[in-house]
């Protein structure tokens, strides 16, 4: 017996069509659940995201991610799972400012423009001479040794340095350029790099001869998902402000001990420029030393020669008036010697008188 056939090629892709349909209406229920959790566990987290139920960038961001992931023979679910992610963080990136409104034209007014520059003031008292402080603020190549995240940094000029560190489970590197340096007062730098850089400034202030105060002035630029991200917990902020309690530690400790052996730089820039080099300006301290030394060596002739014709004045009246006084007892002494003779005289004249008139 033959059995009919059970229908057409047409009649066949009919079910299937709707197999498929009921799984798009079933991913895209799961993207939007999804999405709606995820992106209230981000409101949750920081007022920053108080957009983030809006982002219509972020819904076609998800969807687009399912679509993808169906298309390449994914499973509902991890569609529907990737989906989710992809729209949680093209929100977070709309309101961080890395995403704006979208290639679609989205957004308001412009989208969310850039993220918000972290500023940090510090500053810190150490018992040190201002140009030991100074000097071993300038040794940029030994800050790897004494801070936890700076992984190495390389001179590549008087005025160029090139830093790496780590953050968190990345490593980022920079470029730094100082714009001004004055010895024993200020350091102030720009930086550019592909992940955000810092700007600042520090100063170095004298409280006594063997206490300085260090202040640091820092704008963090961030650049890219990840930096802004962080910016919102100010996790950058902390850090540096962590850093300089470990430069503040080294001074204290290892600096104190050692400050003859801390050589610095002591060269002078001007609008990123070197307009003094290190050597000439140790010829130019030791040139100043020399003359000071001759100054000194001067003054200390000079007043050498004052004590010494003083000490001859004060000899020469001390020997006149020795002589006066010895003059001065001579002529006492002949005065009574002379006195004596005369009185002995009239004794013997009256004596004689006597003599006579017995007579």
């Amino acid at each position: 017996m033959i059995m009919p056939e059970t229908g057409t090629e047409e009649g066949q892709s009919r079910p299937v069509e709707g197999v498929k349909e009921a799984g798009r209406a079933f991913v895209r229920a799961l993207m939007v659940q999804t999405l709606q959790k995820a992106s209230g566990g981000i409101e949750g987290m920081t007022e920053r995201l108080n957009d983030a139920a809006d982002g219509k960038g972020a819904g076609k961001k998800a969807a687009a991610t399912g679509a993808e992931k169906l298309a390449k023979g994914s499973g509902p679910l991890k569609a529907g799972l990737g989906a989710g992610v992809a729209g949680v963080k093209e929100k977070a990136k709309e309101v961080i400012g890395g995403g704006g409104g979208g290639g679609d034209g989205g957004g308001d007014g412009g989208g969310a423009g850039k993220a918000k520059v972290t500023n940090i003031v510090e500053q810190f008292d150490v018992g040190l001479p201002r140009r030991v402080a100074y000097d071993q603020w300038t040794r940029f190549t030994d800050f790897p040794s004494f801070t936890k995240k700076v992984e190495s940094v390389e001179q590549e000029s008087d005025e160029k340095v090139n830093w790496r560190a780590q953050v968190l489970w990345s490593h980022r590197n920079w470029e730094s350029t100082i714009t001004e340096q004055v010895p024993d007062e200020r350091i102030v730098w720009t930086s550019k790099g592909p992940r955000g850089y810092v700007d600042g400034a520090v100063t170095f202030h004298e409280l006594a001869p063997t206490m300085t105060r260090v202040l640091l002035v820092a704008e963090y630029h961030p650049d890219g998902f990840f930096e802004k991200t962080a910016n919102l917990w100010r996790a950058q902020g902390r850090r540096l402000r962590l850093e300089f309690k470990h430069i503040k530690r080294h001074m204290m400790t290892q600096t104190l001990l050692n400050q003859e052996e801390v050589e610095g730089w002591r060269g002078e820039i001007r609008d990123g420029e070197v307009v003094k080099t290190h050597e000439d300006a140790l010829k130019e301290e030791q040139a100043s030393e020399g003359k000071d030394h001759e100054e000194e060596q001067e003054a200390e002739g000079k007043d050498h020669e004052e004590e010494q014709e003083a000490e001859d004045k004060d000899h020469e009246e001390e020997q006149e008036a020795e002589d006066k006084d010895r003059k001065e007892e001579q002529e006492a002494e002949d005065k009574d010697h002379e006195e004596e003779q005369e009185a002995e005289g009239k004794d013997r004249n009256r004596g004689k008188e006597r003599e006579r008139s017995r007579a």
